[in-house]
């Protein structure tokens, strides 16, 4: 695996510089934004177990569920594989998280060798669970992973930011915008740490519904 990988704030920093070299728009958003987060998270089965129970619902109901499974020791694999189906209910999983923790549990990753994958092997790997789209995916490959040319072109959030920087008439479709990311290599990760960042100050300033 020849990927680079982002491991501090100078390596946000240099993407950031290439990206606004490459495209006037991006520096000029680089403009509004300052400083470009770091937003690095841990690796492993806790991290996508988080990303699961977090799927459709608020940022405080899964909070609240992600405590209860804290609580009662539910947050590594194995705890999880022994667990009954009424355990997890009682955390405030749905019947189909159930049903998504238990595949993740029982699937079998190995963590520690995903940091020496591909990016587009870890995704492929990812994705063969269920409950984990390529959304997930694509956002574990970035900040649990650290991988500088990976982006997540079906995110709306990252679509309407784009619309609104490059003047587009509609959001891109998530093919399109794949294809318009692949002008940000090797810094698309960064690319949607911009554009993330663009649309939190643009729908500050006009009031945007994602």
């Amino acid at each position: 695996m020849t990927e680079r990988i982002i491991r501090g704030d100078s390596c946000v920093a240099e993407g950031a510089a290439f990206l606004a070299q490459a495209e006037p728009r991006f520096a000029a958003a680089l403009e509004q934004t300052g400083q470009l987060p770091l937003r690095l998270r841990a690796d492993g089965f806790a991290e996508l177990l988080s990303s699961i129970i977090s799927q459709q619902v608020s940022v405080a109901s899964a909070r609240a569920i992600w405590g209860r499974m804290e609580a009662a020791g539910m947050t590594d694999a194995g705890r999880v594989a022994q667990a009954s189906e009424d355990d997890l209910r009682a955390c405030g999983l749905s019947r189909q998280k159930i049903r998504y923790s238990l595949a993740l549990a029982s699937a079998d990753i190995n963590y520690g060798a995903l940091r020496d994958l591909a990016s587009d092997a870890v995704i492929a790997r990812l994705i063969e669970v269920p409950g984990i789209g390529r959304w997930t995916a694509e956002v574990y490959a970035m900040f649990s992973l650290g991988r500088t040319d990976v982006f997540a072109p079906g995110d709306l959030a990252l679509q309407e930011a784009a619309r609104l920087l490059f003047d587009l008439d509609a959001r891109p479709s998530e093919r399109d915008f794949r294809a318009m990311s692949c002008a940000w290599a090797p810094w698309r990760a960064v690319a949607a740490r911009l554009l993330w960042a663009y649309y939190a100050k643009a729908k500050d300033r006009e009031g945007i519904a994602r």
